[in-house]
């Protein structure tokens, strides 16, 4: 069986940026379809987020990306990762990292999370499968760190993988 590309990625060196992980043709609609990896954390070096916060930045970046009025129609998936240490964005579309970090969608999208107020879009029983399980004070802290600590400044480091 063929590794898949993100377990070929070596998670003891990568650092919280924005990378593309792959750009693919959709067998179905024949479409390009790009994948990133918007790491928050670390790997295997720092805490992972909880599945509580995980959710909440879920629910309102899906909401803010399905919004947006520049890219809501190239928006797939926003999906978090498995391992709890960042989110996965799938676009259609040819792009690189940097076609969407000095864009404001990034960056937009986590100061929507950092600064939401009022109710999580989607919490409620009858819209989600596990409403209860968010946490939005956390999921504000990552973002603002995120912000803080990788936008910021972020450079090709940060960018492409093993730059």
């Amino acid at each position: 069986m063929e590794t898949i590309a993100s377990f070929i990625v070596d998670h003891l060196t990568l650092e919280p940026g924005i990378y593309v992980s792959r750009v693919d043709r959709d067998p179905a609609t024949g479409a390009v379809v790009t994948t990133f990896d918007i790491r928050l954390t670390a790997p295997n070096r720092e805490p992972v987020m909880n599945t509580a916060e995980v959710h909440t930045i879920e629910h309102l970046g899906a909401t803010f990306l399905r919004n947006d009025a520049v890219w809501s129609s190239r928006v797939v998936y926003l999906g978090p990762m498995g391992c709890r240490t960042g989110f996965y964005l799938l676009l259609c579309g040819d792009f690189e990292a940097v076609d969407i970090v000095p864009l404001p969608l990034i960056r937009d999208l986590f100061d929507f999370v950092a600064g939401f107020e009022g109710e999580i879009p989607g919490a409620a029983p009858e819209a989600c499968g596990n409403y209860l399980d968010q946490n939005l004070p956390a999921a504000q802290w990552w973002a603002r760190r995120f912000l803080r600590e990788t936008l910021e400044d972020i450079d090709d480091a940060h960018l492409a993988y093993g730059a």
